[in-house]
């Protein structure tokens, strides 16, 4: 896995790009923490690609439940609390983007 920043994209997209072309997935980072996943896509796999990616992040979030219910000698959570932490996940995902975007910002400073 190779990371780039935020500025080599800005000031060199094209060693990014060839990189991509080389290794088919990147990591971009902001301020030293990871922020997305660049992976090369051709036009014609779009939509599965997209398909596939929202599935792994429904995974790692059904994966994500099931720890902390063992972490908590929880046998089963009750419809409340599975709410409630998927409105955590979503106000931590919220914020997260909200760090990228002022990230964003100050790079373009």
């Amino acid at each position: 896995m190779e990371f780039i920043t935020v500025r080599d994209l800005r000031l060199r997209p094209r060693e990014v790009w060839r990189k991509l072309r080389g290794r088919g997935e990147l990591v971009l980072t902001s301020h030293g923490r990871p922020v997305a996943v660049i992976t090369s896509v051709s036009e014609g796999e779009l939509e599965q690609t997209l398909f596939a990616l929202r599935r792994a992040r429904a995974q790692v979030a059904a994966s994500r439940l099931r720890r902390l219910a063992e972490e908590h000698s929880l046998q089963q959570m009750s419809a409340e609390e599975i709410e409630a932490e998927i409105a955590q996940a979503r106000r931590e995902r919220s914020c997260t983007q909200t760090e990228e975007q002022n990230a964003r910002k100050d790079d373009q400073r």
